[in-house]
């Protein structure tokens, strides 16, 4: 399938709004358990496989990988973190522990010999042990906006040495009373100097440095009860300083008509065109979730430099969108230049629609391979290439 038609890449960002009352659909595919036989009906490309690394893990959301292969996973219900080792080198972890307990914990970051966890409001870190526990978790500090709607906070470590920190929105659509709600967080990684580094942005969880040129890119979850195609899910090069849009604006700059605030000083009309356009759109309401540059070696080198997105699902679209892993393709340039299915299957084919994957987060195994968080079955997977 032509990578610029894929998912109506584009498409949707151009799409104007009308004044019209949206229709709203809510419908949100039944769970269904893992099986081995479901795992057998996963597509991916040629030359790709998929298997478990690890299963029966719960509500388990975010991974970090370490330098010997351990793996790191939240899992924010049960409020743990574990450890997952694969001590014989078969692809399937036999060693799980839990090395840390913090209330909804979520976003992970391994950096510099310490774990630093996330949950609504807090921020701790620990020192990595050399048997790979941690030590006694610091709390850094504990006054994060409320979370509301959007309480899963996710880490990231810039280039420049600042410990990046994604602030969600309390709401589908609202004037916040907290200016780090809906925004992304800069500080240092002791927990000093906090700043607002960039604003305007719904829920952005999955985010990352383009490792050719360095830029941050980060998908965005657009707001809900729009009707079925607005607003698109964005892929935007995030800028210090830049606002992108939320919750005045949709897509490439849109005024939002359902939403009868202006901001302060201003009208919607002239404030859209002065935010920042979208890089890249996808699918309404396909909640983007993870997101990872390929960095491995395993894959074929035309995925080096390429991204990675989770798309956890939709459930307010009269036909569901995401259940699905997309590949981000990165030209020369370092920019995005399409998007295609690499792993989908997890919505099944049934009437009323069934599923049994919600893909969350996403990292790159230190062989290589790509892991991927599935928070409803509690499954990780491991996604590798053989060429057969």
């Amino acid at each position: 399938m032509a990578l610029c038609a894929l998912l109506g890449w584009n498409h949707a960002a151009s799409a104007q709004p009308t004044d019209s009352k949206p229709v709203v659909a809510v419908l949100q595919p039944s769970p269904v358990p893992f099986s081995e036989s479901l795992l057998r009906s996963l597509k991916l490309p040629a030359g790709f496989e998929i298997s478990v690394f690890a299963q029966g893990l719960g509500n388990v959301r975010w991974m970090q990988v370490a330098a010997n292969g351990d793996v790191y996973a939240s899992l924010r219900a049960q409020g743990e973190v574990v450890l997952l080792r694969d001590t014989d080198g078969d692809g399937v972890a036999d060693v799980r522990k839990t090395v840390a307990r913090i209330a909804r914990v979520h976003g992970l970051l391994l950096h510099a010999g310490k774990l630093y966890m996330v949950s609504d409001r807090a921020l701790d870190v620990a020192d990595v042990q050399s048997d790979g526990t941690l030590s006694a978790p610091l709390r850094l500090f504990d006054d994060l906006p409320p979370g509301g709607n959007h309480p899963r906070r996710t880490l990231g470590m810039g280039p420049d040495g600042w410990l990046y920190l994604s602030v969600g929105s309390t709401c589908n659509n609202c004037a916040e009373a907290n200016p780090e709600n809906a925004t992304l967080l800069r500080l240092r990684p002791d927990g000093s100097q906090r700043e607002i580094f960039a604003r305007g942005l719904r829920n952005t969880m999955g985010f990352a440095w383009q490792p050719v040129t360095g830029r941050l890119y980060g998908f965005d979850n657009g707001s809900d009860m729009r009707g079925d195609d607005q607003p698109p899910e964005e892929l935007n090069a995030i800028v210090q300083g830049k606002h992108y849009g939320w919750p005045w604006c949709l897509g490439a700059r849109v005024p939002d008509p359902v939403q009868t605030q202006d901001p302060p000083g201003t009208s919607k009309q002239a404030f859209c065109p002065s935010t920042q356009a979208p890089a890249a759109t996808t699918t309404a309401h396909s909640a983007p979730i993870g997101f990872a540059f390929y960095t491995g070696t395993q894959f074929p080198k035309a995925y080096q430099g390429d991204g990675f997105v989770a798309l956890r699902g939709s459930w307010n679209r009269s036909k569901p969108s995401g259940y699905r892993v997309l590949r981000v393709r990165f030209g020369a340039d370092g920019k995005p230049m399409g998007m295609e299915d690499f792993v989908t299957g997890w919505l099944l084919d049934t009437q009323p629609p069934s599923q049994f994957g919600r893909v969350a987060g996403l990292a790159v195994a230190q062989d290589g391979s790509l892991l991927i968080a599935e928070d409803q079955n509690g499954v990780i997977y491991r996604v590798r290439y053989t060429g057969r």
